[in-house]
């Protein structure tokens, strides 16, 4: 009898890259400001946060002239 193997966990890409751009500001390879760092993390979370916005204002625009 076979028993399944599920894989949870581990790291995405946008999680390593983040983790590979904080090593390299901290050990003085690159010299980005913080703010482009972290671009990794923040990007992804303000994309979201415009399309749920942006899907608001639908929503709103829709049920007004109805």
């Amino acid at each position: 009898m076979k028993e399944k193997s599920e894989f949870t966990g581990g790291v995405g890409l946008l999680e390593a890259l983040a983790l590979i751009f904080i090593a390299l500001k901290l050990t003085g390879h690159i010299n980005w400001s913080w703010v482009w760092v972290l671009a990794p993390i923040w990007i992804p979370i303000a994309i979201l946060g415009i399309i749920i916005i942006f899907a608001y204002v639908i929503k709103f625009v829709i049920d007004r002239f109805k």
